[in-house]
């Protein structure tokens, strides 16, 4: 099981963040007293006034932290074969800010296709889904794939496509994801 430690920490700056679940945008002022309660795949979820907020990896100063490096897109894609494996892997570190465990494992990638285009790159499509059709950090989550796979190599385009039929359940959760929950 991942140990989730809470830190207790003074914003060092003004930081944009999101409201969790709705996906409001908010700044977080200089001086807040906030917990960090996950920071996995980049990103940052902290407890600040009563509600919980997404922040940026490229932000991490504002918490006092070092900041932990993304993977970086190729400038221009190279041609080559795409490893579907590794696009499955680098969405491993994509992350519901509410939930402790990868997206892969949560059951909500259904599909990855790789298509060559006539401009001989790659074209990555995801299907995936959320745990709620009415979450509001949909757009967060699905701009997080699009980013994380375009940094693996020879992928020139993604395209992420957000579906809700089959709708999402527990059962969709590798036994993995079940495990670190406690679900079994």
């Amino acid at each position: 099981m991942t140990e989730q430690r809470h830190e207790t920490v003074t914003t060092t700056r003004d930081v944009d963040a999101v409201l969790i679940p709705l996906g409001t945008p908010i700044v977080i002022p200089s001086g807040s007293r906030v917990q960090i309660t996950q920071r996995l795949g980049g990103t940052f979820t902290v407890a600040v006034g009563g509600n919980l907020a997404r922040i940026e990896g490229k932000d991490a100063d504002a918490l006092g932290v070092e900041r932990v490096p993304r993977a970086r897109a190729e400038e221009t894609a190279t041609p080559g074969e795409v490893d579907v494996e590794a696009v499955r892997e680098v969405l491993k570190t994509c992350y519901d800010p509410e939930i402790p465990v990868n997206i892969v494992d949560l059951g909500l990638v259904y599909d990855i296709h790789v298509v060559d285009t006539d401009e001989g790159g790659n074209h990555v499509e995801v299907v995936m889904t959320l745990t709620a059709p009415g979450c509001g950090m949909g757009p967060f989550i699905v701009e997080d794939v699009r980013q994380k796979v375009l940094s693996v190599p020879h992928v020139s385009d993604v395209h992420v496509e957000l579906v809700f039929d089959p709708p999402w359940d527990r059962s969709m959760m590798s036994d993995e994801a079940r495990l670190q929950l406690g679900m079994f």
